[in-house]
């Protein structure tokens, strides 16, 4: 396959970069609340932490793809869905993609080991994430191909875990009873996510026999979901001071006060029950990108405790 300008600007698209920017801040937000906890901040462990985290996420969007090649072909892509489109117009780049995603990976895992032995971790961190790589890969490889058993939206929530929890294991050695504590309220957060994604993809996903939730409940059911989960961070974001497991500096209001973002979203949803494709699609991807605007605030709020 000859590699022209026009070749590697279509598998640069097909990786979709810019939604990797979701995996940063939730990193980020995870290594930061280590830092509340007093773990020392080290350069060195977050890049190559990250670095990690990066490979991992980016290898998926590759392997998707390619696996979802054949359900991508019943529905247009949107900004939120559809994968990129590229495979369907260009099927000959497939053998790439599903190397090219092969050869990702195996740097992800390879970096996780340098990171374990460097900083002489737990085996425990390498297990994490080599869970994380191939939960990656199987969310729609065969033989397993959890999306397509109705286990997508659990290994998403898994994933979120994964994404949060790679940022704190990287600077804090250990996963605590904190930090899953802490990742309820993003859980519900991201599920909002998850579902909203669903959302464009339900005619399609029908078709080529994926089994999300909206294929099985119908786009109503998760607009309802996604206002439940709204009001689920929320109120858990409310209840964390009384635990007084977390550092009195975090003032849990404000974090509740961001996730109000979302619940309006979620109470439009319940409201205007948009069901058709175009209308539907609209709310969802308001729906995404208020997400990434309350990752980035929780970012700010705990850089702001930090100094």
């Amino acid at each position: 396959m000859e590699y022209n300008l026009i070749t590697v600007s279509k598998i640069i698209k097909l990786g979709r970069f810019q939604y990797l920017l979701g995996d940063f801040l939730l990193f980020t937000m995870g290594a930061l609340l280590a830092i509340l906890f007093n773990a020392e901040f080290v350069l060195s462990k977050f890049v190559l932490g990250y670095a990690i985290l990066f490979t991992a996420h980016l290898s998926v969007h590759y392997s998707n793809d390619y696996f979802d090649s054949n359900v991508d072909q019943h529905t247009p892509p949107t900004l939120i869905s559809g994968g990129s489109g590229i495979l369907v117009e260009n099927p000959e780049l497939k053998e790439f993609a599903k190397w090219f995603s092969i050869i990702i990976m195996s740097l992800s895992i390879i970096l996780t080991a340098v990171f374990t032995v460097v900083f002489k971790y737990p085996i425990t961190f390498f297990l994490f994430l080599l869970f994380g790589n191939l939960l990656a890969w199987f969310y729609t490889a065969p033989p397993i191909k959890l999306s397509y058993r109705r286990l997508g939206e659990v290994a998403n929530i898994i994933a979120v875990v994964i994404f949060l929890g790679t940022g704190y294991f990287a600077l804090q050695r250990t996963l605590d009873l904190s930090f899953f504590l802490f990742s309820i309220p993003i859980i519900f957060l991201n599920l909002i996510f998850i579902v909203s994604f669903q959302i464009p993809d339900m005619e399609g996903d029908k078709l080529g026999g994926k089994i999300t939730w909206i294929v099985l409940k119908g786009r109503e059911f998760g607009f309802k979901i996604i206002a439940i989960s709204g009001l689920l961070a929320t109120v858990s974001f409310l209840i964390f001071p009384f635990t007084n497991i977390f550092p009195s500096i975090i003032d849990f209001r404000v974090l509740a006060l961001i996730s109000l973002i979302s619940l309006s979203l979620g109470i439009i949803g319940i409201i205007k029950k948009p069901v058709n494709r175009e209308s539907a699609t609209k709310l969802a991807i308001l729906n995404v990108a208020a997400l990434f605007i309350i990752s980035l605030l929780i970012d700010l709020y705990f850089i702001k405790l930090i100094q």
